[in-house]
């Protein structure tokens, strides 16, 4: 029979190497580590990219400012102030034919597969810059480092690599690729389509759609008050993000603009259609 001491020994080679020798571990690993990766970037994009930036609903401390658009940079490759400027463009045709990407006008299928050149069709028109993003000029360093956008996805990928090998950062890349594009889809194409409406505005809240993607699910909400940091208004609704800013703020990270919604006078163009 073997000593305690020999199936101490035994242990560390049966935990994780034998789960990345496999196939089947190599593909669990990596759509584990592509959905941890995706729900970070989601995070960060609703955070910083959304309700800091775009809306200025809060300002981040600048070291965490930093990393925040480290983060966007790595997992990404976005340009804060194109996302920027192309919200807010949303905001101001909401599902008019200026709208860059209105289920109402195209479609709720078309902009869920295609949300992504939507997206980067109005990100270069230079007018969406020049009249939506005046006051988020490029930096130095956005032109030497944060502009580039394959590089910051390249080292992203590579660290991956270092840290888990090549095979299982090629299916966590794959993985989180498809499901950040699917869930930035799902907000401007199910969350203008589906859902309830207790605003009068074309977008819909959620519950699913807000739990997978940080809060964004309450759309409705966020366009009766683009300017409130936190998305939930009411008893049962839930914005995940918003116990962690809760916590932030209080440590100084974060500053918020209010604490009540302010909902908007201005009623936005026609619905969309209900489910």
């Amino acid at each position: 029979m073997p000593t305690d001491r020999s199936v101490g020994r035994l242990v560390p080679m049966i935990t994780a190497p034998t789960l990345l020798s496999s196939p089947l571990g190599v593909v669990a690993t990596g759509v584990l580590v592509g959905l941890a990766v995706t729900q970070i970037a989601i995070f960060t994009t609703t955070v910083y990219l959304h309700r800091g930036l775009a809306h200025r609903a809060l300002t981040l401390s600048p070291p965490l400012r930093q990393v925040a658009r480290a983060v966007i940079w790595l997992t990404t490759g976005i340009r804060p102030r194109q996302w920027a400027a192309v919200h807010r463009r949303h905001h101001a045709a909401t599902d008019t034919p200026a709208d860059p990407h209105s289920p109402a006008q195209l479609g709720w299928v078309r902009v869920q597969l295609t949300n992504v050149a939507l997206y980067r069709r109005a990100a270069r028109d230079p007018r969406t810059l020049e009249r939506y993003a005046r006051d988020i000029p490029a930096t130095r360093l956005d032109r030497v480092l944060y502009d580039h956008a394959l590089v910051g996805l390249g080292l992203g990928l590579a660290a991956l690599a270092l840290v888990l090998g090549w095979p299982v950062a090629l299916v966590a890349g794959t993985t989180h690729a498809v499901a950040y594009l699917a869930l930035s889809g799902a907000v401007n194409a199910v969350g203008h389509t589906f859902g309830r409406r207790p605003h009068p505005n074309s977008a819909t809240n959620l519950s699913w759609l807000a739990w997978l993607t940080a809060g964004e699910g309450l759309h409705n909400n966020h366009h009766a008050a683009p300017t409130a940091a936190r998305f939930s208004f009411r008893r049962g609704e839930h914005d995940p993000a918003w116990p962690a800013l809760a916590v932030a703020r209080r440590l100084g990270w974060v500053e918020v603009r209010r604490d009540r919604p302010v909902l908007a006078v201005r009623s936005e163009s026609r619905p969309a259609r209900a489910a």
